[in-house]
């Protein structure tokens, strides 16, 4: 636990000293979003609106809330009580991971995750919102072994920050647990969309500006354009939206299809919750890591903060000694420190889609879909009546084939 203690205090020390520009990281300045794009809307709030003009605001009500929070502080200038939020956000995690792991029959090896993937992200994990609301999903999942309804609650209220800690409901156990976690989820959010809708107008506007989203370049479906410009394809990178985004022939396309893929992912975890029977007390955790897996791969924007939100989620996984998620964890942890090559580091390789940011995003984007189809996979095998003995059967006629013995299940 000491050693656990002392590296998260001295990586954090330097993600402070990198967004409080003490270190210079290479590469875009990931702090201006924090300085600029929120302090302008945090400004916005205070006339009593949501900014409705501002088509990079894409966020749901409770937004706000992070936007505003560094009022909490007000010895503080903006940027740096934001700053200082999300690091004791950072600690709260990495509290709930270390004592959910000092318990019986459960393990460190959440912490440790948490503790080394983060700083892996570099200062733009600090210089976003998504770390607070993994904040909320992690205290959602660990509260729900045993509270269902503060699972439930957490859980909406994590949706209207930022819409996917819906996926934590997708394992509650059958019967009670479901019931309980997904009344309270309806309740909670009823309460606060009302909440959001009487005391500020525009609290949906962010429902258009999502709608029209192009396909980012960091997305999945961006690695077709960035091959098709190696052989002279006339599409051009633009800004929209507060993201580089590609435009051009056949983009319009690749973002159907992209969408198309989401649903594919929403109608496999449909198929799993219905055929799945065998709940143990860390299947929601591996449920949710696994959607929140399928629908960041297939997700037309995948921006670099977006990978704590798989991080947070493998190491609650982690800290049940049951649980079979450890390659996908690992998988999304490689993933996380390429992504740190490809922004800010590389950034300018990947806009000129040169051989390096090419490579960049094909490691990167190939370790989630490696790791979306692994954590797909286990849950399946651990959940599903007869999986097991499907795969045993499979072995055993593929030794037989072979004239080997097959090995045991």
């Amino acid at each position: 636990m000491r050693l656990s203690l002392v590296t998260w205090a001295l990586t954090r020390a330097v993600l402070l000293l990198c967004v409080f520009k003490v270190f210079t990281v290479p590469g875009p300045d990931v702090t201006s979003d924090v300085s600029v794009i929120y302090r302008g809307w945090y400004e916005v709030f205070h006339t009593g609106s949501y900014p409705l003009d501002d088509v990079t605001w894409q966020y749901p009500p409770a937004a706000a809330l992070a936007v505003l929070s560094p009022d909490l502080l007000p010895f503080l200038e903006y940027a740096s009580a934001f700053f200082v939020l999300v690091l004791l956000c950072d600690a709260l995690v990495f509290g709930l991971l270390l004592y959910a792991g000092s318990r019986p029959g459960m393990r460190g090896a959440g912490a440790w995750l948490w503790v080394v993937g983060v700083p892996l992200l570099g200062p733009t994990v600090y210089a976003r919102y998504d770390l607070m609301v993994t904040a909320v999903a992690v205290a959602a999942l660990l509260a729900g072994v045993r509270r269902p309804r503060v699972l439930g609650a957490l859980a909406a209220f994590g949706t209207l920050l930022k819409v996917w800690p819906v996926l934590l409901l997708v394992g509650t156990a059958r019967g009670r647990d479901t019931r309980r976690s997904w009344s309270a989820a309806a309740v909670t959010a009823a309460v606060l969309v009302l909440a959001a809708a009487v005391l500020l107008p525009g609290a949906f506007a962010f429902l258009t500006f999502q709608r029209d989203r192009g396909l980012e370049i960091e997305s999945l479906g961006a690695l077709v354009f960035h091959v098709a410009r190696q052989f002279g394809w006339e599409g051009r990178v633009e800004l929209r939206y507060g993201s580089m985004e590609f435009a051009g022939p056949h983009v319009p396309l690749v973002s159907t299809l992209a969408l198309a893929l989401s649903l594919l992912a929403l109608g496999w975890l449909l198929v799993w919750r219905l055929r799945a029977r065998t709940f143990a007390v860390h299947t929601p955790a591996d449920a949710a890591f696994t959607a929140v897996l399928l629908f960041t791969v297939t997700s037309r924007v995948i921006s670099p903060q977006y990978m704590v939100w798989p991080l947070g989620v493998a190491a609650v996984c982690l800290v049940f000694r049951g649980s079979r998620m450890a390659l996908p964890a690992g998988l999304v942890l490689v993933a996380t420190a390429v992504t740190l090559l490809e922004f800010p580091l590389g950034f300018a390789h990947v806009v000129a889609s040169d051989a390096e940011g090419v490579a960049l995003m094909a490691v990167r984007n190939g370790l989630l879909v490696a790791a979306a189809l692994s954590a797909g996979r286990r849950l399946w095998r651990a959940t599903v009546p007869g999986a097991r003995r499907g795969c045993a059967a499979e072995r055993v006629s593929r030794a037989g084939r072979e004239g080997t013995p097959a090995s045991a299940p």
